[in-house]
């Protein structure tokens, strides 16, 4: 499964975005979401995610989130990604503050994808070396070219 294939393009990355909570990350996802679905509004994104979050946090720890749900009438995978401009907490395992997020939107009934997804994801956010070079990227661009070589090798 390729990540930039998920994000489509680095219009669906927020580099060094603002959000100062988590509820505020969530949101910031939420919008950046639907941007890539007819199928549902950023109010219901947000929903969803909230949510998913009350069963536990998506917070991998090491700095990294990977905010996920399954949407009713969903038809394919939707994908955004933010970096924060001053990490937040997140209720993340090793109690650390995020500064990465990536969100993951997939169909209600799209089980293996879904897993699949989400394997990668954090196969790829447990790379320090990785996390290190999309921290100090110098915009979204450097981070989607970053992932489409990942995505080469």
């Amino acid at each position: 499964m390729l990540i930039a294939a998920l994000l489509v393009n680095a219009d669906n990355i927020s580099f060094k975005d603002s959000a100062s909570s988590k509820k505020k990350v969530l949101e910031n996802l939420s919008q950046k979401l639907a941007v890539n679905t007819t199928a549902t509004t950023a109010e219901k994104i947000f929903q969803v995610l909230l949510e998913r979050e009350r069963l536990g946090s998506t917070g991998l720890g090491k700095g990294v989130a990977i905010p996920h749900a399954r949407v009713p009438g969903l038809t394919h995978t939707v994908a955004a990604m933010l970096t924060l401009d001053t990490p937040v907490a997140f209720e993340s395992a090793d109690s650390q503050p995020i500064d990465i997020a990536f969100g993951l939107l997939v169909p209600e009934d799209d089980t293996e994808n879904h897993l699949q997804h989400l394997s990668r994801l954090v196969t790829l956010f447990r790379d320090a070396d990785i996390c290190e070079k999309i921290r100090t990227a110098k915009d979204a661009d450097d981070i989607f070219e970053l992932l489409i070589s990942i995505d080469d090798d």
